[in-house]
């Protein structure tokens, strides 16, 4: 069963979902179980002469997409999630040390994540005051990062956005709203500070 297929197959199937989500995921601490990280490279798609660092967080169920580029890198103590949504990451790509992503995100080629940024797709719904948060569910609105993005330490890049090509986002920064391509953005909620 090839890879598609078996996408299919859970996705038009939620009993057998259910049960492969039992299977990877260690229910009480919420992360892929042991055996995951050897049957990855069965599903995963890494390019040539690209790097997943031994420390990093990869969970990754093989009933969504996770692509890594050529020649891209995902460093030490990463967090990788594509459980809601694909994770796709272009060539010459450098997710930083203790970085955070949570699909459905594409990542364009020539882009430079430094440390401890948050990229997240998933929000948790909270509209229904009669249930705990943790039992109404989760959204989704992707998140895209285009080709020749510098985003400095510590942003947080929050669900819908999409950053156009060739822009730099300034540490600490938190990305609220789309940034026009050739823009700086600095601030809390990030703002276009100049053309660049």
């Amino acid at each position: 069963m090839d890879n598609e297929s078996l996408r299919a197959k859970l996705k038009n199937n939620p009993k057998f979902k259910k049960f492969i989500d039992w299977v990877i995921m260690n229910q009480v601490e919420t992360r892929p179980r042991w055996f995951i990280r050897l049957l990855a490279p069965l599903y995963q798609h890494r390019g040539k002469h690209s790097v997943i660092h031994r420390s990093a967080r990869m969970d990754t169920p093989p009933y969504r997409v996770f692509s890594l580029g050529d020649y891209s890198v995902i460093e030490s103590f990463a967090c990788i999630n594509n459980a809601v949504g694909d994770v796709i990451i272009g060539d010459h790509t450098r997710i930083g040390l203790h970085n955070t992503i949570i699909g459905p995100v594409e990542i364009g080629n020539n882009v430079n994540l430094a440390q401890g940024i948050t990229v997240t797709a998933l929000n948790h719904n909270f509209s229904d005051t009669n249930k705990r948060i943790d039992e109404q569910g989760v959204s989704t609105n992707p998140v895209t990062i285009e080709d020749d993005v510098w985003v400095g330490a510590n942003a947080v890049i929050l669900p819908g956005v999409t950053i156009g090509e060739h822009c730099v986002v300034a540490a600490g920064a938190v990305v609220t709203k789309d940034v026009p391509p050739h823009s700086l953005v600095a601030g809390v909620p990030a703002k276009v500070i100049k053309k660049i």
